[in-house]
């Protein structure tokens, strides 16, 4: 068979040199033909394949897991998780509104267009020349930038034992994933999940903090617990205590009471887990979930048995940054990340500035509660307060999720019927809702970046979803969440984008090889230029409004902070509680750079306190040129409007001979604003925490030296030392703070126009006014990308019409 003949069969496609090498080397003496070849299974092509060419193997295992091949192992993982389920609903995962209006006749799915498009752009990419000009170093590099991808992130708050780990096992389809039960066992490890695209396995990274930040910690502890042995005790220091004393005794036992920092960090206690002596990343890798979660559970648990009750004598989530756990075969975490988050943080820095970073990158929060309690827990809302600067302004949140769990767990006459029992579950249900909206209602902090119609409650029951008794599957509401996942997987957009970026690189190649219509491109150019400098000013001029606003804002915030910062200082340092009670909880604030984060209870964050008046008077400024709302654009939606009309030109007969060329400018013009976009949406977190950080920095000294007090009257010798720094410094670090923050806004507007400008520019150069490049054909490769392209818009249309 001819390779032409394999390629026009789609081979080189779904794998081509290795089935290309299967097919040659075996086709006669097995009467192999080109079909049967992905009907063999993984046995068969190891017989079939040498054992020394490993690397055909590896490439046939890569393009069977990731194109589609339908292996044994692969089959015979669904139908055990689908037993594990005995056939219920859990493992029912409704198309996707895409791959509903992907079933047109003779369409592709998207992860075949992607594919093809993909090899596509590599081959054209192996004929570009390997002259050095501008052309083709910019050809090269464009192909080369095709190769993105973007996860949205769904964050999943709520206090120990609200059923998280029960609600995203449902939600997912994977009922033995997250371990949950005894609630005295779980800990506050972040977990990530999401898709394994690689393989048909369970794998889970284990990244660890350093050993330095352990030492540091170790050192704290210590001399927490001796400093405060003899203090009156209050019930915040009681819990710090036994935070404290959980955590050693669960990765050194009884040995941490009698040993040094020193021999407590001796190599032999983290034998089982060289990984974080080498600060590597452990790696798990499983058939099914119930494996993954048992050999997991002594990185994420705290409990003296492990999941088969053998006792354990060490447990390692206290070294744990983060866990991420990959599932095999789930559509719904195709593009989706779901973070099982602490309530507020962490102590340890690296670990708290990654909870920073991920909340910050949420698209969708779910806020998890029982629903026995959900308007009256004061640990979901506090969640939800403390975190909604950063999910908001500091974010890009779109959606809050209220998830009242536990729905079917009522108290019900015996003489109920089954109908008279839903009916009442519904009804409550119904009330809580309502309570619970009414309580979001009354939050000014929350509501300062997040409009009711950000806000969802859902009622839902676990349990009732696996196995109906008492409810139908849909009043379970786990279909409307997995909804809300596939709503998420339908709005990437990394597919076509890809394809519309590999239609405009095509046209501007096809374009380049055809000669003539020198004096149609002069004109278009001077056209373009002029277009250029008007559309820039129509985007500098608001920027430079937006700039104004910030600078009187963070003005009057200024004045504010001056006049009230020493008594929001005495606010956080001073309590009503007794004097050695509160000892404890300052040593925190102060061991922890001004912030203290207790068991339970909200957490003091003294920085921010005192830029609390800056932040405010930014908020509502901010929110505005910023806004998180799908709809809503950036700087008042100033970049989205910037066009230089060539979709408009293009469709015009004298402008015939470069058409081509205008459809790469149309393309790179919406390619460079998608870009900007992100961009903003990252630097805009940035811009609004520099306030905070700014004055965290400018507090670092007073920390370092209170630090350093000991002995009688320590506590309020801190006290006296952290009232003289903050009154020295208050007419320095509020103005530095408003100062740093107008300098990264002013780089941020700079960095869109300067990139908008020489984005647009060099396009329009090199394609207008290059010639005589020597420039591969593509004419066929342009086709077949057109075609998809044009298939992409329609199923777009349709499920915006949907």
């Amino acid at each position: 068979m001819s390779r032409t003949t394999i390629e026009n069969k789609g081979l080189l496609r779904l794998g081509g040199p290795a089935l290309i090498y299967i097919y040659c080397l075996h086709a006669t003496e097995h009467e192999i033909n080109t079909e049967s070849l992905y009907f063999l299974n993984d046995r068969e092509i190891d017989d079939l394949i040498p054992k020394t060419d490993s690397k055909c193997q590896s490439k046939l295992n890569k393009v069977s897991s990731t194109q589609g091949r339908p292996s044994t192992s692969d089959t015979s993982d669904k139908v055990k998780r689908k037993s594990d389920h005995q056939g219920e609903s859990s493992q029912r995962q409704p198309p996707t509104k895409k791959q509903r209006h992907a079933d047109k006749p003779g369409s592709d799915s998207e992860e075949i267009i992607l594919s093809d498009v993909k090899d596509i752009m590599r081959r054209v990419h192996q004929k570009i020349p390997h002259e050095d000009n501008k052309l083709n170093n910019f050809l090269r590099k464009k192909i080369s930038d095709l190769e993105t991808d973007k996860r949205e992130v769904v964050g999943v708050f709520g206090r120990t034992g609200a059923g998280k780990s029960s609600l995203i096992n449902a939600v997912i389809g994977e009922k033995d994933l997250l371990p949950s039960g005894d609630i005295r066992a779980c800990t506050s490890v972040m977990i990530k999940v999401e898709a394994n695209m690689q393989n048909s396995k369970y794998e889970a990274n284990i990244e660890f903090i350093t050993k330095e930040e352990w030492k540091d910690e170790l050192w704290f502890s210590k001399n927490f617990l001796g400093d405060n042995a003899d203090q009156e005790s209050d019930q915040e220091s009681d819990d710090d205590r036994r935070d404290i004393v959980e955590k050693l005794s669960a990765l050194y036992g009884e040995d941490w009471k009698i040993k040094s920092v020193d021999d407590l960090m001796n190599d032999r206690y983290f034998k089982e887990i060289p990984e974080f002596l080498l600060s590597n990343e452990k790696i798990l890798t499983v058939k099914t979930a119930k494996e993954l979660s048992a050999k997991l559970v002594r990185y994420t648990r705290s409990d003296p048995k492990d999941e088969e009750g053998k006792d354990v004598k060490r447990w390692y989530w206290p070294l744990v940054k983060c866990v991420t756990i990959k599932v095999p075969n789930n559509d719904l975490l195709k593009h989706v990340t779901l973070v099982d988050l602490p309530g507020n943080g962490d102590r340890n820095k690296s670990r708290d500035k990654m909870w920073k970073t991920v909340v910050g990158s949420c698209s969708t929060v779910w806020i998890v509660t029982e629903m026995n309690r959900a308007a009256s827990e004061p640990e979901a809302w506090e969640i939800l307060e403390s975190a909604s600067s950063f999910m908001g302004n500091g974010g890009q949140c779109q959606r809050i999720h209220f998830i009242c769990t536990k729905s079917d767990d009522i108290t019900t006459p015996k003489d109920h019927s089954a109908a008279g029992v839903r009916a009442l579950i519904l009804k409550t249900n119904d009330r809580v809702k309502k309570e619970v909206r009414e309580k979001f209602s009354k939050l000014k902090e929350v509501k300062k970046y997040f409009s009711d119609g950000s806000f969802k409650v859902f009622t839902v029951s676990s349990k009732e979803f696996l196995k109906q008794k008492r409810l139908d599957l849909d009043d379970t509401e786990i279909p409307k969440l997995q909804e809300c996942l596939q709503y998420l997987n339908d709005c990437h957009s990394e597919t076509l984008n890809c394809v519309s970026g590999a239609r405009g690189i095509l046209s501007l190649i096809q374009g380049a090889s055809l000669r003539g219509g020198a004096d149609t491109k002069r004109a278009v150019y001077k056209v373009l230029q002029q277009k250029m400098r008007v559309e820039l000013d129509k985007v500098r001029k608001p920027m430079e409004e937006t700039y104004r606003a910030f600078e009187k804002c963070l003005s009057e915030g200024v004045e504010k902070s001056k006049s009230s910062c020493e008594k929001d200082l005495k606010s956080v340092i001073h309590s009503n509680k007794s004097g050695s009670g509160f000892h404890g909880t300052l040593k925190c604030i102060v061991k922890y750079d001004g912030i203290h984060k207790p068991k339970k209870g909200k957490q003091i964050n003294l920085n921010m306190k005192l830029s609390s008046r800056l932040t405010e008077s930014i908020d509502e400024e901010f929110k505005k040129t910023f806004p998180n709302e799908g709809k809503c654009e950036p700087f008042n939606g100033v970049l989205n409007a910037f066009s230089l009309d060539t979709k408009m030109m293009k469709e015009k007969t004298e402008y015939k001979d470069v058409e081509l060329q205008l459809i790469f400018l149309n393309t790179e013009e919406e390619q460079i604003k998608t870009k900007l976009n992100k961009i903003i949406h990252d630097r805009k977190k940035t811009i609004y925490s520099s306030l905070t950080t700014t004055i965290e920095r400018n507090m670092q000294k007073c920390y370092d030296d209170a630090k350093k007090i000991k002995g009688d009257g320590s506590m309020n010798n801190m006290r006296e030392t952290m009232v003289k720094h903050v009154h020295r410094l208050k007419n320095v670090m509020f103005q530095e703070a408003k100062a740093v923050m107008l300098k990264q806004l002013d780089d941020l507007m700079k960095y869109i126009l300067v990139n908008l400008e020489k984005t647009m520019q060099e396009s329009i150069e090199l394609s207008l006014k290059t010639d005589g490049v020597s420039i591969p054909d593509v004419t066929s490769e342009l086709v077949k990308v057109n075609k998809h392209y044009k298939e992409l818009k329609r199923r777009e249309a349709q499920m915006n019409n949907h």
